[in-house]
């Protein structure tokens, strides 16, 4: 007997948005960055007992980090290792799109926020932007822009 086929449709493959990127910063340009991560991590993405809300990318030596992510471990977690939920992990970028972010980064002033993380042909990847931080008032214009925009929708409905 064969296993029955799952509808590929229902399945969503993101793991975790970043809602408060959006609401705190004007995103730029994204990346997709591969991460690596132990086992237990995978297992506890999986399980989407993971938060980006507070993440954010530096560049050291050449290399992409991501810094404040908390990957919550599983109770089923084994007994040998000592999981550190809030460790920096390394992510896997191109040489040329670390060169694109070094700059931007040092020459005007952005900085490097995780807006989601997702499975991508069961890998684990994560969705970087270029940001640059919101003021109060800018947050305030977007969120009447955001519930104009939405008055208007119900208006030509309604019409």
């Amino acid at each position: 007997m064969s296993k029955p086929k799952k509808d590929k449709k229902s399945e969503s493959n993101t793991i975790v948005l970043n809602k408060k990127a959006r609401h705190d910063f004007s995103l730029g340009d994204r990346f997709e960055a591969g991460i690596v991560l132990e086992g237990w991590e995978v297992k506890s993405l999986r399980a989407k007992k993971v938060q980006i809300r507070d993440s954010y990318v530096f560049i050291k030596n050449g290399e992409a980090w991501l810094s404040s992510t908390v990957i919550t471990p599983l109770e089923t977690a084994s007994t040998h290792i000592h999981p550190e939920p809030q460790r920096i992990r390394k992510l896997l970028l191109h040489r040329d799109e670390i060169t694109k972010l070094v700059s931007a980064i040092e020459r005007k002033g952005f900085t490097l926020v995780a807006t989601a993380m997702y499975w991508k042909k069961g890998r684990a990847k994560l969705e970087i932007a270029l940001a640059k931080g919101k003021k109060e008032h800018d947050k305030r214009a977007s969120e009447k822009d955001r519930d104009w925009k939405r008055e208007k929708a119900r208006m030509l409905k309604s019409s």
